[in-house]
């Protein structure tokens, strides 16, 4: 195993709303239910940033889980995450709490228009300071296009053909003006110089946006960009447009082969793989000695996410309802063919417990309590020893840290975990920048060259 000489990044990957991406979350003993105050997550944010962590995101949903028994029923009665804030508000938070730390949200190409996207983006990074990201989603079910006023959703590739379309716009979108653009000479009445703000004038197959934008070019140029397709089309969109890539591989060798592929399709894509992190969900059970880190993995494991949740949340992943199914019906082949998205869950699931027969109980249970990533549990020292062998193994650039309960999850892996990473050098002991791009080590992005209007 090679030491490497860049610094592991580190992400919190958050929930606006009752429970953590950890279905079990909102009953764990030690959870705090402040998800309806600023306050909440304002607390949270200065914690991870006093742990020097580069990127707090969180994840959305644009509907309430109703795909189970085509009722959400399920979800309020079992707490399956039917509380979603509006994200814009709650970065609105945040970049007022915290001064360092990166801000991310999740919107969906599919619900949006690309100028609202570009314009909600633009201005986050310029009233943070240069530290916003997207996290670039094509939605996947029903509930959600129910919402937007549509009987259905996209198919899989024409969702991607349309995000493709989406993030061109965009990007065009962020480089309409120019730097140093703005000239504000009072004297002679000039705010702006005309010949550096470009219409864009798009018209393509799923939209049509004139520009400029409305907002100047920003401190970081472009907004970080995250994305997590996992199918072939979504490794390939995530090749050419994302910065940091979020995966949810269950082992190590696991993780090994999608980072070795991942790395050779952005290669291909003509984009250097150094510029570009991958990094997999993980939880982190720490505690002041291994056997209390032990008693914490077992309330974890006991019963906090009850199969309905479960079930619910899968229904909601596979647009598919699982109602009509036992939890110990095994995943045939057939079901395979007939549900969009689940062959790589499936795939990715027996690589980790072993065999090829998979119920429907694994496959929720993998998705919905804490499986989806890897599980490092120990002390401060034993975590920090399970996250280098990754590290330092070609399995990852870092970590998107998920929280079985909040804030304490964080709260114990800023106390334990990061001065033992900062120790080893693996981790940052300050910010040497103040974008999220300098914490990142990533370049800032050049404007692309603009037709005059």
């Amino acid at each position: 195993m090679t030491k490497r000489t860049d610094k592991m990044a580190l992400v919190a990957f958050m929930q606006a709303g009752n429970a953590s991406v950890y279905a079990g979350s909102w009953r764990h003993p030690a959870t705090e239910h402040g998800y309806l105050d600023a306050s909440y997550y304002a607390h949270i944010g200065r914690q991870l940033e006093a742990g020097c962590f580069d990127l707090m995101f969180f994840d959305d949903r644009l509907a309430m889980p109703g795909i189970y028994g085509g009722s959400v029923a399920e979800a309020v009665h079992y707490g399956a995450r039917p509380v979603k804030l509006d994200l814009s508000v709650v970065l609105g938070v945040l970049a007022q709490a915290t001064s360092k730390i990166g801000l991310g949200a999740t919107y969906s190409t599919t619900y949006y228009q690309p100028f609202h996207v570009a314009r909600t983006f633009a201005s986050l990074d310029h009233l943070s300071g240069g530290r916003a990201a997207w996290n670039v989603v094509t939605s996947v079910n029903d509930s959600e296009a129910q919402n937007y006023g549509l009987a259905s959703h996209l198919s899989h590739d024409e969702r991607y053909d349309r995000a493709d379309e989406f993030l061109d716009v965009v990007a065009g979108l962020w480089d309409s003006w120019e730097d140093g653009a703005i000239v504000a000479d009072r004297a002679a009445g000039i705010f702006a110089d005309p010949t550096k703000v470009h219409e864009l004038n798009h018209v393509g197959e799923y939209f049509s946006a004139r520009g400029p934008l409305t907002v100047p070019r920003t401190p970081q140029g472009r907004p970080v960009i995250l994305q997590a397709g996992s199918s072939g089309r979504g490794r390939d969109f995530a090749s050419r447009w994302a910065d940091l890539i979020f995966t949810g591989d269950p082992g190590f060798e696991v993780a090994r082969a999608h980072y070795a592929d991942q790395k050779q399709r952005i290669g291909d894509s003509g984009r250097d793989p150094a510029t570009v992190k991958i990094c997999p969900m993980a939880y982190a059970v720490v505690g002041e000695t291994e056997a209390q880190a032990k008693d914490r993995e077992q309330i974890l494991l006991n019963d906090l996410v009850h199969p309905m949740a479960s079930l619910t949340l899968l229904s909601e992943l596979m647009n598919y309802d699982f109602a009509r199914h036992d939890l110990d019906d095994p995943i045939t082949d057939e079901l395979i063919a007939s549900v969009s998205g689940i062959r790589g869950l499936v795939q990715n699931l027996r690589a980790h417990i072993g065999g090829d027969t998979v119920t429907l109980r694994d496959l929720a249970g993998h998705r919905a309590t804490l499986l989806q990533g890897p599980r490092f549990v120990g002390t401060g020292a034993q975590v920090a020893d399970q996250m280098e062998e990754w590290f330092n193994g070609g399995a990852c650039d870092g970590f998107v840290l998920a929280a079985t309960h909040s804030p304490g999850s964080y709260e114990d892996v800023v106390r334990m975990v990061v001065p033992e990473l900062q120790r080893r050098g693996l981790f940052r002991t300050r910010y040497e920048g103040s974008t999220l791009r300098e914490h990142l080590g990533l370049p800032r992005p050049a404007a692309a060259t603009a037709v005059p209007a």
